[in-house]
């Protein structure tokens, strides 16, 4: 029973949560130890919240999971899990982390709070809206950052939201892409909303969100009010870091029919592991020891 509650929570995907890090790395906070000490909190915090939405939805789509070929094997569809237990870990892990967070300060409770009802509506009626579904995914990882931003006590740039939102906005449409060619004919008895979509129809919207993506990064590190913060001209260098990633990631969307676990591809594929490392190395560089 444990190990079968351990593997609904999805430990693996709680990398998603380093977007609450974020802020704390961008701000040039990360030297400063109640700073850190707070962002960690929020990522446990987010970590439980995410778990517990896990559990909802496996609740949920435990009849459609049952008919996936990867996701039937999940505790709660394969019945490894009762009803009654899932619901307690539902309301249990989303309470710890409610109270963790108000430890840290309200406004990241109320940002946690935000992202579990906009995942219960999701859940519950926008999966099912053409557009929508994809805009709540994208609309979780802001919450993210705003959650660690107000976390270390600083405003949340409009740069780093609209990035963050396009960035994610991105991958859940190569995720989207991803069902369509792995489900085939199947795709709408496990994901009902996919029936609203084709390859075509993802790629062009792909197509739109990419470069909006770059361009947004590009002009973040061009800002004026960003190098006068980062006490940088040299953040620009850091996009080669993006575009490569960005570019890479297509090629495993579109060439290897991957995308539907993007944390797997982050800690599996050696070149985007390259492309994130080489990121977090150039802008540290560059914003930490002065260019």
């Amino acid at each position: 029973m444990i190990s079968s509650i351990w593997r609904t929570m999805r430990p693996n995907n709680w990398l998603k949560n380093v977007f609450v890090i974020a802020p704390l790395f961008v701000s040039g906070s990360i030297t400063n130890y109640e700073s850190v000490v707070s962002s960690t909190l929020v990522f446990i915090a987010f970590c439980l919240m995410s778990s517990a939405v896990y559990f909802l939805n496996d609740i949920l789509d435990r009849d459609r999971d049952k008919i996936h070929p990867e996701k039937r094997t999940r505790p709660i569809a394969a019945g490894e899990i009762g009803l009654p237990v899932a619901v307690v870990m539902t309301v249990g892990l989303c309470s710890t982390s409610l109270a963790l967070s108000i430890y840290v300060t309200p406004l990241v409770t109320g940002v946690l709070a935000s992202y579990a009802l906009v995942n219960v509506a999701y859940s519950l009626t926008l999966k099912h809206v053409v557009i929508a579904d994809v805009f709540c995914i994208a609309i979780g990882f802001v919450f993210r950052v705003a959650a660690g931003a107000f976390a270390i006590g600083v405003q949340p740039t409009a740069w780093i939201i609209v990035a963050t939102f396009l960035l994610s906005l991105f991958l859940a449409l190569a995720k989207r892409r991803n069902e369509l060619l792995v489900l085939g004919g199947d795709s709408t008895d496990h994901r009902p909303i996919l029936d609203a979509y084709t390859p075509q129809f993802v790629d062009e919207l792909i197509s739109v969100v990419t470069p909006l993506t770059l361009i947004t990064y590009l002009l973040y590190t061009l800002d004026p009010e960003t190098t006068r913060r980062m006490n940088t001209d040299y953040l620009y260098t850091t996009g080669i870091f993006v575009v490569f990633g960005i570019f890479r990631y297509l090629y495993l969307v579109h060439r290897k029919n991957l995308g539907g676990s993007p944390t797997d591809i982050v800690v599996r594929d050696a070149p985007m592991i390259f492309a994130i490392v080489g990121w977090i190395a150039a802008f540290s560089i560059v914003v930490y020891l002065g260019g």
